[in-house]
C-alpha cells in the first residue's frame, strides 16, 4: 500500500472519529462548556454574527453528512468488488 493510501485512510477515520466525538455527548459538553465561558463577554453585534455563522454551519455539517455516507457507500461498494476478484482468484477458472 503507497503513502497515498494510508494517508486517505488515516484522514477518512481520522476526521470521522473526530466528526462523531462532535456529535458524541462528550463533545456536546464541551462546546455548551467552551460557550458559556465566552458568551456572557461578547457584544451583541458579534453575538448575532456567531448565530449567524451557526446557522450557516449547520447546512454544511448536514452536506458532508450526506457525503460521508455517500462515500461511505461507494467504499463498501469497492470492497464487496474487491473480495469478489480475490474469491474468484483463489477458486480458479473453470473450478
Amino acid at each position: 500500500m503507497d503513502m497515498e493510501g494510508v494517508l486517505a485512510i488515516i484522514f477518512i477515520f481520522g476526521g470521522g472519529s473526530l466528526f462523531l466525538l462532535a456529535l458524541s455527548p462528550v463533545g456536546r459538553a464541551l462546546a455548551e462548556r467552551i460557550r458559556r465561558q465566552g458568551g456572557a463577554a461578547l457584544p451583541e453585534d458579534v453575538r448575532a454574527e456567531l448565530d449567524a455563522l451557526r446557522s450557516e454551519l449547520s447546512g454544511e455539517v448536514q452536506q458532508l453528512r450526506v457525503e460521508v455516507s455517500e462515500l461511505s457507500e461507494r467504499m463498501d461498494f469497492a470492497e464487496r468488488l474487491l473480495a469478489k476478484n480475490r474469491d474468484a482468484q483463489q477458486i480458479g477458472p473453470g473450478q
